[in-house]
Parts: C-alpha cells; sequence; structure tokens
C-alpha cells in the first residue's frame, strides 16, 4: 500500500486481482484512503500567441505514435527551480522521454524530442504542447517540420488542453514527494528516473487499468497478430 499512495479501491482491486467491491469494502472497514491529489498552482510563464491551432482535438490517436505531448514543470530544490520536461504518448500515456534542466529553454525541449524520437525509431503525426515560448519558437517549430510533424498548440492560456501532461505531473509531484529529501542533484535525477520507470512499468494507469508500458506492447502484439 505504501508503494501506490495515489490508489483508490479500483485500482487497488486491479493489482490484487480481486472484485472491486470487495478492496472497497475492506479498504473502509480498516479506513485506508488514497492520499487526494491537491491541485498546485503552475507557476507563471509567458504565452505567446503562435497561431498554430489545436491539431489534436480533430485527431483521435487509436495506436502509440500516432500523437505525442510535451510539456515541463518547475521543481524546487535548494533554493532554486529546477526543471523536467517529458514526452509522451497520448494513446498509452508512456513517457518515454525526459530530460532535466538548469533553466527553462528551447533546447531543452529540442533535446528530450531528440531522446523521444532515438528510443522510439519513429515519428508522431503531430505533436501537441501549450503556447509557451519554448514551444512556439521558432528553433522548435523548424525542428518539427523538419521530421514531418505537425506541431499542435493548445489555446493561449488553457494548460488543460494539455490534460495527459497536466495530469502526468500533478500524480508525478503528489506520488514523488519532497526534493529536499535528496542530498544531491544527481541523487535527485536518479529518483526521478527511477519514479518515472515506476509509473511506466508498474503504476497502474486509472484509464488504461494497467501500467503504460504494458499497454504498449499489447497494442504493439495484437498489432502484429492483425
Amino acid at each position: 500500500w505504501p508503494m501506490h499512495p495515489a490508489y483508490g479501491y479500483r485500482r487497488v482491486a486491479l493489482h490484487l486481482k480481486i472484485n472491486k467491491k470487495r478492496a472497497q469494502r475492506v479498504m473502509h472497514k480498516y479506513c485506508i484512503r488514497p492520499r487526494l491529489i491537491r491541485k498546485r498552482a503552475r507557476y507563471g510563464r509567458r504565452l505567446s500567441a503562435s497561431g498554430i491551432p489545436n491539431r489534436l482535438r480533430e485527431m483521435k490517436p487509436n495506436c502509440p505514435n500516432m500523437a505525442w505531448a510535451g510539456d515541463f514543470t518547475y521543481l524546487w530544490y535548494k533554493g532554486r527551480y529546477i526543471y523536467l520536461a517529458t514526452v509522451l504518448d497520448v494513446f498509452t500515456r508512456e513517457i518515454f522521454g525526459w530530460q532535466i534542466g538548469m533553466h527553462h529553454t528551447t533546447r531543452l525541449v529540442i533535446d528530450v524530442l531528440i531522446e523521444a524520437k532515438r528510443k522510439r525509431s519513429v515519428v508522431p503525426t503531430l505533436f501537441h504542447s501549450d503556447q509557451g515560448s519554448e514551444y512556439a519558437s521558432s528553433d522548435c517549430i523548424e525542428w518539427l517540420i523538419a521530421h514531418s510533424i505537425q506541431p499542435s498548440h493548445s489555446p493561449k492560456g488553457k494548460p488543460w488542453h494539455n490534460g495527459r501532461q497536466e495530469s502526468f505531473f500533478s500524480s508525478f509531484k503528489f506520488e514523488f514527494g519532497k526534493t529536499h529529501h535528496h542530498p544531491t542533484i544527481e541523487k535527485l535525477i536518479e529518483a526521478i528516473g527511477r519514479h518515472i520507470h515506476y509509473y511506466n512499468t508498474s503504476r497502474i494507469h486509472g484509464a488504461l487499468k494497467m501500467p503504460p508500458q504494458k499497454f504498449f506492447l499489447k497494442q504493439e502484439r495484437e498489432e502484429k497478430a492483425a
């Protein structure tokens, strides 16, 4: 139970392979409740009117690598912010690219895109993000177009249009805990990597009913068998 502090009775039932009503009854009997995720304020970022539409709204991804999404978040560590940038497969919810930066720059978001492309060995039809200046920069847009990827942007000031990334960062910060528990920046980065691996391979995703990587491999098997 302490390994999965956000699990409610539905995911406990999936994890233990028992009926969800039984899980609910036992949890109620012993006063076992999931820790609730509190909505956190996002620190201000300059948004630009990119003119790029939200192409993701017009698409319903039904297979891996059809659409990727990216974002970054702020982590406070020993008197300063560090930045975690990620790339997520919109269909499988797997985080398969991530980078830590001391500054939030266009270079950071391009580096994580390069990592994602290397790990998947393919490129998606589109890449979705908000209109943060890093993603709306000419360098980022040019990189996407050069790799035959259509850029897609959430409307200005509406981060919930990149909901899967927002949801990941919300659960990540909640479950990862306090950054100051890690004595050095190297130990912190190592712990972040371990937690992302846990999210991908062990943590049951509520919408998928299984961990994202297991869902991805299941889709691959079904595609080969078709």
